[in-house]
């Protein structure tokens, strides 16, 4: 809105203001005078046009984003602390510590006979990170841990995309009366859910079924039944509720690539993985075949690459269809060069 205010606009402004009988020029008096105030004005306007993006829902991040959507009955989902089981060589107490890495765990409950149920102290996704042999903190001797399964993953907070399409979901869609919407508007706001899809009357009336996954749009065996209990909590009476995670459909690359000595082979695989890995986000419950053409397009625009020739989408030159409970997931990239 004020991308003209610029300090030599200003200045311009305020100098043709000033009489022709006087000096304007740079370092003339009048110019000194006048650009301390110049400068600081078109601070100013630098600063209006910033917060006038904090308070729009297109363009608000952080605290301020929270702050609109809050308009709404919307709040970020917080950062969740991972749950983990860990084995252990002989009985310990509840309440022990072990630590592995940046990681530490407090044991919270006896699963079975020496099998246990802890905490990560860390919020976040770092708790998923790590398995294996476990360092007592607590001086404990004699007894060696291992850290195993995930019980609960730990989630980070929710990102600014993440909870600006969940804002967008909200009022582009309104949901009433336990219809679709308000399944999806309920599954995201669990914490570690990305996105859902709704299948009403699946399997009859009464019924519905829901598949969701992680923020990364991938598969988080965790979730389906952190999202089925929090449902059962504010569904209407009489629905019967199935959530699942989707299926996969490993997507296999493979092409022949002629270098422009920009990038070595394997920057260029590196690029266009990350590439291709977030089309791969992209396109989740939003579209049902992956674009043999856009995988060529992708390849082609990574830097590095002069041309390309045998592109093969699982072994084939055509579209890669998806079923409506399947989503794609990146499986290997081969890249070889051509000489």
């Amino acid at each position: 809105m004020y991308e003209d205010m610029t300090f030599e606009n200003i200045m311009d402004d305020m100098l043709s203001r000033v009489t022709n009988d006087v000096d304007k020029r740079e370092g003339s008096i009048i110019y000194d005078a006048l650009a301390p105030c110049a400068y600081k004005l078109a601070e100013s306007y630098f600063m209006l046009n910033n917060f006038i993006d904090l308070v729009s829902g297109d363009t608000a991040v952080g605290e301020f984003l929270d702050r609109v959507v809050a308009d709404y009955g919307i709040t970020r989902k917080p950062a969740t602390f991972a749950i983990r089981q860990i084995e252990t060589s002989s009985s310990v107490s509840i309440g022990t510590e072990w630590g592995l890495n940046e990681t530490s765990y407090i044991i919270t409950e006896l699963i079975s006979m020496n099998i246990y149920k802890a905490q990560c102290e860390q919020l976040g996704s770092i708790g998923n990170t790590y398995t294996g042999q476990l360092e007592n903190i607590d001086n404990v001797s004699g007894i060696t841990a291992t850290l195993t399964d995930i019980i609960t993953a730990g989630e980070d907070a929710e990102t600014d995309d993440n909870l600006r399409a969940r804002f967008y979901t909200q009022i582009q869609a309104p949901s009433t009366s336990g219809n679709a919407d308000n399944y999806k508007k309920w599954a995201l706001e669990v914490p570690g859910v990305g996105d859902a899809k709704v299948f009403p009357l699946w399997n009859g009336n009464g019924t519905v079924k829901m598949i969701v996954v992680d923020e990364n749009m991938a598969i988080d065996t965790t979730l389906p039944i952190t999202v089925f209990n929090y449902i059962e909590t504010v569904r209407p009476i009489g629905a019967t509720v199935t959530v699942e995670s989707p299926g996969e459909k490993l997507i296999n690359v493979s092409a022949s690539v002629t270098l422009d000595n920009s990038k070595t082979l394997e920057e260029v695989k590196t690029a266009f993985t990350s590439a291709l890995s977030l089309y791969l986000r992209e396109i989740v419950f939003k579209t049902y075949s992956v674009s043999y053409a856009r995988i060529g397009s992708l390849l082609l625009s990574t830097s590095g690459v002069a041309d390309y020739s045998n592109l093969l989408v699982n072994g084939e030159t055509a579209n890669i269809s998806l079923s409506d409970t399947e989503i794609p997931i990146l499986g290997t990239v081969t890249l070889s060069e051509v000489v």
